[in-house]
C-alpha cells in the first residue's frame, strides 16, 4: 500500500482557482468484507459505521456504531476515529486524526476502505495572459484558471463551473464558447433557478401541443436550440431531484424526447454548467444524484472569491470602467479601498458600486466620497497571525489594506 502512508509533512496548497481534484470527486471505496464494491462521495462530511444513520454503513462486527468520519480539508482528506471499539488504521498504524490524500487506504476494524479519485487531474501551467475572452485577472489564481480554459475550450470537454455567486462563471462560459470550435453556433443559457418547478421540463427539453393543460403550441427546448453549438446550465444545483435522471440521459444518450411526444431526437450539443453550491455535500445529502456529478464534473473548474485574488480589482475596475458611459478613471486612492472590501457579491457587487459612482460623480475621476462606501462595510483582514511569513509584496498589500481602512473612516464616516 505505497500511496497510503501517512504525510508527515504539511503538503503544497494548490492554487487558488486551479482545476479541483484533490477535493472533488473523491470516493470512499470499500475494499473488503460485506459490503465491498459500496462507495460513497466524500462531500464536507461522510460518517462511517454500523448506525443506519452513517452515511456509509458497514454491517462488519468489526465496525463499530459511529466509528470515524471524514472530512475534506485544504490539506486533503481528514480521517478521524470516534472512540470506535477496534479503532481506525493507517499502514498498521492505530490513529486519532490524520489528513490522507486521494488515492490513500487506510482501515475501519477490519475493513479497507480506499479514498479513490474520481476526477483526473489535470496539470497545466497558468496562462501568461491576464485576459480570456472577456474575463480579466492577473493574480496567479485566474491565470490558472485561464490556463485550464485554454486548454479545454477549443474540445468538446464538459465543463462545471464552481463558485461564488458573482465570481464571473457566465462570463467564463460565453469567453469558453469564444475560443471554441463552436463560437459561431448557438449559445443558449437556461437559469435552472430561475424558472418554476411546472415549466423547467418544458423548458428544456420541449413539449408537443396538448401535451398538458395549457399546452396550446408545440414548444422548441433549450437542447434544441442549443443544437450545433453549447448549452449553458446555470444553477445546476437547483436542478429537481426528479428531473435529475432526465438530464444524466440526455447527456449520456445525445438524445431528447419532447413532453409529451414519441419521437427521439439526436442533438449534438456541448454542455457548460454551473453553480455556486457544494455538489459533492448535496450528493452526500441525497439531494443531488452522484452519477449525474460525474457525468457534468469532467473537467471541474473552481474560480475563486474576488476577497482571495484582491490584486486583480485595479484591473478590474479600470476593465468595468472603460466600459462605461464617459469612462471616467478612479483616483489613486480609490484602489486601495476596493482593495480592502470583502466584496461578498463578489465581481457583480464591485460592478454595481462603480457604475453607481460613475453616474454621481461630478469631475473627471471618480473619488472616495463618490464610491458612498459605508464605513460599516466589511473589510478584509489587515493583518492575519502569520504575517511574518509573508513575502515583502504581501506585507505591503497588507498595509494597503489596513491603510485603506483609516482612509475610508476618515473620508465615508
Amino acid at each position: 500500500m505505497a500511496d497510503s502512508k501517512v504525510d508527515q509533512t504539511k503538503p503544497q496548497k494548490r492554487p487558488p482557482g486551479s482545476l479541483l481534484a484533490s477535493s472533488v470527486g473523491v470516493r470512499a471505496v470499500v475494499l473488503s468484507g460485506a459490503h465491498r464494491g459500496q462507495a460513497r462521495l466524500v462531500g464536507r462530511t461522510l460518517a462511517i459505521g454500523k448506525s443506519d444513520e452513517a452515511d456509509l454503513v458497514l454491517t462488519d462486527a468489526s465496525v463499530s456504531r459511529t466509528h470515524c468520519e471524514l472530512r475534506r480539508t485544504r490539506e486533503g482528506i481528514l480521517v478521524r476515529d470516534l472512540d470506535s471499539t477496534n479503532g481506525t488504521y493507517v499502514d498498521g498504524v492505530r490513529i486519532h486524526e490524520v489528513a490522507l490524500r486521494p488515492g490513500a487506504i487506510f482501515r475501519v476494524g477490519d475493513v479497507d476502505i480506499h479514498l479513490q479519485p474520481s476526477t483526473p487531474r489535470i496539470d497545466v501551467m497558468p496562462s501568461e495572459s491576464s485576459r480570456f475572452g472577456l474575463a480579466v485577472g492577473g493574480s496567479l489564481a485566474m491565470r490558472t484558471v485561464f490556463g485550464v480554459l485554454e486548454h479545454i475550450a477549443p474540445t468538446d470537454a464538459t465543463v462545471l463551473l464552481l463558485g461564488e455567486t458573482g465570481t464571473g462563471k457566465e462570463v467564463l462560459a460565453r469567453s469558453i464558447l469564444a475560443e471554441s470550435r463552436r463560437a459561431a453556433k448557438p449559445f443558449v443559457t437556461v437559469d435552472l433557478g430561475g424558472i418554476s418547478r411546472a415549466l423547467l421540463e418544458s423548458e428544456l427539453f420541449g413539449h408537443e401541443r396538448g401535451a398538458f393543460t395549457g399546452a396550446e403550441n408545440t414548444r422548441v427546448g433549450a437542447f434544441e436550440r442549443a443544437h450545433g453549438g453549447t448549452i449553458f446550465l446555470d444553477e445546476l444545483g437547483e436542478l429537481p431531484l426528479d428531473l435529475q435522471p432526465k438530464l444524466l440521459r440526455v447527456l449520456e444518450a445525445r438524445t431528447i424526447q419532447r413532453v409529451g411526444g414519441s419521437r427521439v431526437q439526436d442533438i449534438d450539443v456541448r454542455i457548460i454548467a454551473a453553480t455556486c453550491r457544494d455538489l459533492e455535500q448535496e450528493v452526500s445529502q441525497g439531494r443531488f444524484r452522484e452519477d449525474l456529478f460525474f457525468r457534468v464534473a469532467v473537467v471541474p473548474v473552481r474560480i475563486p472569491p474576488l476577497r482571495e485574488r484582491s490584486e486583480d480589482i485595479p484591473l478590474l475596475a479600470d476593465t468595468i470602467l472603460q466600459a462605461l458611459p464617459g469612462g471616467r478613471p478612479l483616483d489613486d486612492e480609490v484602489y486601495s479601498v476596493l482593495m480592502a472590501q470583502a466584496w461578498r457579491g463578489n465581481v457583480r457587487e464591485m460592478r454595481n458600486v462603480l457604475e453607481r459612482a460613475s453616474h454621481l460623480a461630478r469631475g473627471a475621476r471618480i473619488t472616495l466620497q463618490d464610491l458612498a462606501l459605508s464605513h460599516e462595510r466589511e473589510l478584509v483582514a489587515a493583518v492575519s497571525p502569520q504575517a511574518f511569513e509573508l513575502s515583502l509584496a504581501e506585507a505591503r498589500l497588507r498595509f494597503d489594506r489596513h491603510y485603506a481602512r483609516t482612509l475610508l473612516e476618515r473620508f465615508a464616516g
